[in-house]
């Protein structure tokens, strides 16, 4: 069984997508399409500058169009449907538009909506995120308890976490946590994402969300959410919104997914972090990452 695996924010470089452009057919529609319902977003994928491309409002939108091309050209080749797909974050949204349940352009008008409103959430400053390494969950759990306003915003592998809040509240765990000889690692992030303090764009979201159709998807789509396939239309809107404020539980995500018998994983988009969290989190399975033709006709050499 294959699963499909689409990034999230952080996976992005100025010049992403431009092989497949050239080098696929089927992509080259797909980036064509998201070019004309965002004018600007090929200039900015391919020429930059990196700065505007790290903007939450771009950086969204532009690894779902290159995501989803990614796949687009993977399955003009000949790559079988995958039996499952999930995405981190806003990898999540990517997989949807890829099963089905959403058209690509509903998709990059929403996820740009939902990087300008996750930015004005929380005032510049007001808010942080650090990376926690090399500590079981259960440390984490324990150092942040009395600590207000800080929350498991990511959960990527099993020595990787990352905890999301108020700024003051996320800087004193991480000097709590590195008492416990925990790598504590602020990262440069403009917005506590994935905590509570997303609940103002959770809401403006759900207004944009009242009146775009969502169809079933055509293979089982995991939710951040819960950590569990997902088919209903209606329960995948209310999710994709919850998401916006809960943590990311990708641990759970690939464990079910190698629990449900998937062998082979494939990161289609930009880069290769969740490759590498496939490989620091399963034991016995493939993960192989699909961001250039070659790279497709590679995998697909050997069986994928």
């Amino acid at each position: 069984m294959i699963a499909a695996l689409f990034p999230g924010q952080g996976s992005q470089e100025v010049g992403m997508g431009k092989a497949l452009y050239q080098g696929s057919r089927a992509a080259r529609e797909a980036l064509e399409r998201a070019e004309a319902t965002l004018p600007g977003l090929l200039g900015l994928l391919w020429e930059g500058p990196e700065d505007a491309l790290k903007l939450t409002a771009n950086q969204q939108p532009a690894l779902l169009a290159v995501g989803y091309a990614a796949y687009q050209a993977y399955r003009e080749a000949g790559g079988k449907e995958p039996t499952y797909a999930a995405g981190h974050s806003l990898g999540e949204w990517t997989a949807h538009v890829a099963a089905g349940t959403l058209a690509l352009e509903d998709a990059l008008r929403l996820v740009r909506k939902r990087g300008e409103y996750m930015q004005e959430a929380v005032p510049v400053g007001q808010g942080a995120m650090a990376a926690i390494l090399k500590v079981p969950l259960e440390v984490i759990l324990e150092e942040i308890a009395g600590i207000e306003g800080v929350e498991l915003a990511n959960l990527n592998s099993p020595e990787q976490t990352v905890i999301s809040g108020k700024a003051e509240g996320v800087h004193r765990a991480v000097e709590l946590l590195k008492a416990r000889r925990a790598r504590a690692v602020l990262l440069p992030v403009s917005a506590p994402f994935h905590s509570s303090l997303m609940r103002p764009a959770r809401e403006r979201l759900a207004h944009d969300l009242q009146h775009v159709p969502f169809s079933s998807p055509k293979f089982p789509v995991y939710s951040n959410v819960t950590a569990h396939p997902e088919t209903d239309p209606s329960r995948i809107k209310t999710l994709l919104l919850e998401q916006i404020t809960h943590s990311v539980r990708w641990v759970e995500i690939l464990q079910s997914l190698k629990a449900h018998g998937v062998a082979k994983f494939l990161e289609f988009g930009s880069g290769r972090v969740l490759t590498g969290l496939v490989g620091r989190t399963l034991e016995g399975v493939e993960a192989n990452s699909l961001t250039t033709p070659a790279e497709i006709a590679e995998a697909l050499a050997l069986g994928a």
